[in-house]
């Protein structure tokens, strides 16, 4: 079982004296969490792509490469890059490039996109957001496949023997499907017969049918099952107390989905998110929202968005340290005794 972070960078004005107020202090806290992640034996550190200036990372793939100078283990991967805004194979080049300088330690995850501003910076029509992600994911994985390539689409100029460099150091070079909650999204993973990643909040059981069309497509197109893999992200904080991590969050919690929803948040919903398995609680209640996961959908990797809201890094960084020392050793405990009884 490989556990995780990841971070968006936000910059959300919250109250407190040690919480990151500018675009440099919030790059320092996400370049000390790798480090800590890494030297904590955590497998892999994720980093989100926005265009938006509550948002400090546009360019993950740079923060990434910094990262790869200063970790030794973690896997260094996106969460997720906005593929359907971007060129498949600057991606590629881009992505081959930080495996080489990390030593074969890049992945991809490539999504269509919660959040829509890079479509129109980069001049695309939200009308083709999904035929958009379809034509460059395969494309992407084409290029992945071969070095020189004769391709055409609608959405980029046609490729005529072009060859595509550099090749990267692992072969193939690791590319995840992220998908919400759609099931055309399972489906496009499971035909290409990529690994899949569902980003959600609580309630594993929802995914569950989106697991099933997954391993039937997958199987329909002749993909081997043994090589499919499955992960999970999603909002994540471990206090010492079950109580005391819900009083403590809740403010930053509040806040950050406040600015993406528009309208407040709730502490009853905040509460009943929980009671549906939202990772915000004692360790061992955290520890039980991840198993559960493990149980309903057999993901083997787990990722958390450790600082969701901007808190204060104290409270990060705690999170982190029981997440890292108290939830982890369980976690793989329990995995690796189920899995040799299976």
């Amino acid at each position: 079982m490989e556990l995780g972070i990841y971070s968006f960078g936000e910059l959300i004005e919250n109250p407190g004296e040690d919480q990151a107020r500018s675009v440099h202090q919030r790059f320092e806290q996400v370049l000390e969490l790798a480090r800590l992640a890494d030297a904590g034996g955590l497998d892999l550190i994720g980093l989100g792509e926005h265009h938006r200036p509550d948002f400090t990372i546009s360019a993950p793939e740079v923060v990434l490469a910094a990262i790869a100078g200063q970790t030794s283990r973690l896997r260094l991967a996106t969460a997720v890059t906005v593929l359907s805004s971007q060129d498949p194979v600057r991606v590629f080049e881009q992505f081959a490039t930080l495996d080489h300088v990390s030593n074969g330690r890049a992945e991809i995850f490539a999504g269509r996109g919660a959040f829509i501003e890079s479509f129109p910076l980069f001049g695309y029509d939200l009308a083709d957001y999904d035929d958009l992600f379809d034509e460059k994911l395969k494309l992407l994985v084409r290029l992945r496949e071969e070095s020189t390539l004769t391709w055409s689409g609608r959405f980029r100029s046609a490729l005529d023997h072009a060859e595509v460099s550099p090749r990267p150091l692992q072969e193939p070079l690791p590319i995840w499907v992220a998908i919400g909650g759609t099931p055309a999204s399972a489906v496009r993973a499971g035909l290409l017969g990529l690994p899949m990643v569902m980003g959600f909040f609580a309630g594993p059981e929802q995914f569950v049918p989106r697991v099933q069309l997954y391993r039937r497509a997958a199987e329909q197109a002749g993909h081997d099952p043994a090589t499919l893999r499955l992960a999970v992200s999603g909002h994540m904080f471990v206090g010492k107390t079950s109580q005391g991590a819900r009083d403590e969050y809740f403010p930053y919690y509040s806040s950050y989905l406040r600015q993406g929803m528009g309208r407040p948040f709730p502490r009853e919903a905040f509460d009943s998110w929980i009671a549906a398995s939202l990772p915000v609680g004692s360790p061992q209640q955290v520890v039980d929202a991840i198993m559960l996961r493990v149980e309903l959908l057999g993901i083997d990797r787990f990722v958390g968005q450790i600082d969701a809201g901007n808190p204060p890094w104290a409270m990060t960084a705690e999170s982190l340290e029981l997440y890292m020392t108290e939830v982890a050793p369980v976690i793989r405990r329990e995995t690796a005794s189920a899995a040799v009884k299976a």
